[in-house]
Order: C-alpha cells, then structure tokens, then sequence
C-alpha cells in the first residue's frame, strides 16, 4: 500500500492540539487521531482534517490505522505508557515514529531498537519538541568544538506553564529520583544530586540536576561519556529536593500517583500571550581532561511553542524523504545546526576557555 498520509496521534492533548492547528495553518492536512474519538472528532471537525480513533492497547487497531502512514508524530503521554506499542505498530508496519518525548526510560529503550527499526527501513526519532531538541543540538555544536571532550553539562530556563501531560511525566519522574551519565552509564542519583550558579545568556540562576532526555540522547549524539542536566530553581528549592530526595519515593505508591495525576488534569497550559512571548535559555559546556573547555549559549522560543515549530519542521523533512533508518537523535538525523533554523533561534556565542 502507498503511504501518503501522516498522523498526529494524541492530537486532543494540549500539546497535540497546537500543533495540529499549526500543521493546518501551515497546509500540511495531518489525520488526527487519539483513543477518544468524541475528543478527537471535535477538533478535527473544527479544523476540517480527517481523523482516526483508536486504542494503543489494542495492536491490531493501532497496525491497521497506521497501514497507510508514512509518518506518525506521537503526541499522548506519559509516554512510559504510551510509546512501546506505538513503536510495536510502526516497526511492523514500517512507519516513521516521532515523538515529543523527554523521558529518559523511553529515550532508551527506543535506541535499543536501532537495529529493528533499521531492518524495517523506518526511523524512531523520540523527542522532537523541546525535549530535546535544542538541548541535543547544543550538545552536538560543542562536541564538534571539542571532539574529544571528556565530559558534557546542558542547563536550561524559561518562562511559561506547564501542561496536563508535563505535569504527569514530572510526577513520574520525581519518584524515579535523579539520573547522570557517569562513564558511558547512565546512574540513579539523589534529586537536586548536583547545584550551582550557571550563567545563561541574560543572567546567573541557581541550578540544579534534573533527569533530563539528554542523560540518554547526548551520548549518542556526541559519544561523551559523562553527562549532567541542569534547571534554574530558586536555591532554596535546590537544597529541599536534595534534602527531601529519599521521601520522593513515596511517588512509586501507585494510588498516590493516580490521585496526582487526576489533580494534574485541571492544570491549562501556558496561553497564547505566554507562547508568543516567552523565550528558553539553553547553555552548554564541555571539558577536556587536560582542562580546556568550551562553552556555548543558545536561546530558543518559548517550550510549547518551540514544540511545535521543531516538531513540524521534522515531520516535514522526513515527508520529503530526508531520514535515516535507525534510531537517531535530532541532530544525528538533521545535523547540530537544525536548532538554528527554527523561529526563534539564536545561537549567542560559543567560546573556548
């Protein structure tokens, strides 16, 4: 069967829905698809494109809807739920799977089906949004000032809300404690595991460890062996998450978790005002073992609407037949200068120490 189409799948999730209003604007004509078909309906009807309703638990459902998809954008989190079956279907029916994912499990165990997704003749490339995008690509531009670098840390700010969704995988994440990237593995920490001012391109903010997609990807994108990410947080914050860091396990009470994340069901997203106006402060800095470093600042539109321009800006060159079979990361894919491109974007400096 010939494959025209491409598909959003989550399409009724906050996230999901701006980029399918982008993708109509844009005249891409994506099918929307999601397992509530009244959800889905509304707004595909609002939006005049065609849509699909289906299942992920159900296999069969999810192989047949994708029978003539050349590309699938995977938009319904948490994606620790959601993206193994969705991998399941593409490897088997040979379509492209994106996905907006930051979650490092995830990131991880699509990677380890490079060599499936290779002999499918498809690409699984996770976390085509703000994780981790601009993160990896900063992470590529300064291992290509440095090869040789033994070591790589990401931090990022912002303004701007959350949605329903990040509000879920933040629940997961915080129950699974902190994760770097120690000699090649990546290695549980406490929360908050390291802190420190970082210097972003418009000011200093205390900064903390988080568990970041990059703790996986950057490997892969740069072959650095050892990787920490970090977030602006007030430095009181800092030092509860790391003090309180043994009590997050509390997270892994599963009636606990599900009460929380009914309650994140209420949270809206940042609106149009906060997505047109904010803006995300990436900065970047790898060493080399005899002591040299380069260090590099980047700034990029605000999250949720860097998601939808990185995101879109995939699907459409792998529409166009520029992909690689294989799991890749953004920039193994499009290159450490994709980021640069996108509306937004600026590259501030990058300077060897």
């Amino acid at each position: 069967m010939s494959k025209h189409h491409w598909m959003i799948y989550g399409a009724n999730g906050f996230t999901g829905e701006l980029i399918a209003r982008q993708a109509k604007a844009l005249g891409m004509n994506p099918i929307l698809a999601g397992r509530s078909a009244k959800k889905i309906e509304s707004i595909a009807d609002a939006l005049e494109l065609s849509f699909r309703c289906f299942s992920l638990d159900d296999s069969e459902a999810t192989e047949s809807a994708l029978a003539d998809i050349s590309v699938v954008l995977h938009c319904a989190g948490p994606f620790s739920a959601t993206s193994k079956p969705m991998v399941d279907a593409c490897l088997k029916t040979a379509t492209h799977y994106l996905d907006i994912t930051g979650e490092i499990p995830v990131l991880q165990s699509i990677h380890d089906r490079d060599k499936e997704a290779k002999a499918a003749g498809c690409m699984l490339l996770p976390g085509v949004g703000f994780d981790i995008v601009p993160t990896d690509c900063l992470a590529a531009i300064l291992a290509r000032q440095m090869p040789d670098a033994k070591s790589l840390e990401l931090a990022f700010c912002g303004e701007g809300g959350t949605s329903p969704g990040t509000v879920k995988t933040m629940i997961e994440m915080l129950a699974d404690g902190g994760r770097v990237r120690k000699n090649g593995e990546i290695k549980e920490v406490p929360a908050a595991y390291r802190r420190k001012v970082i210097h972003f391109s418009d000011r200093e903010l205390w900064s903390m460890t988080v568990p970041w997609g990059d703790v996986c990807t950057a490997w892969y994108s740069t072959g650095i062996d050892n990787v920490a990410v970090y977030t602006a947080v007030p430095r009181t914050a800092a030092l509860m998450s790391r003090i309180l860091s043994p009590l997050m396990k509390v997270l892994n009470y599963k009636p606990l978790q599900q009460w929380l994340k009914s309650k994140a069901e209420k949270i809206e997203g940042p609106d149009k005002d906060v997505r047109d106006s904010g803006c995300m402060h990436i900065w970047g800095k790898v060493h080399h073992q005899d002591g040299r470093s380069v260090e590099a600042w980047l700034d990029v539109a605000e999250g949720y609407q860097f998601t939808v321009h990185a995101s879109l800006k995939v699907v459409s060159n792998v529409l166009s037949g520029h992909f690689k079979p294989g799991a890749q990361t953004p920039s193994m894919a499009f290159g450490a200068d994709f980021v640069c491109d996108l509306p937004g974007s600026k590259l501030e400096s990058v300077q060897e120490l």
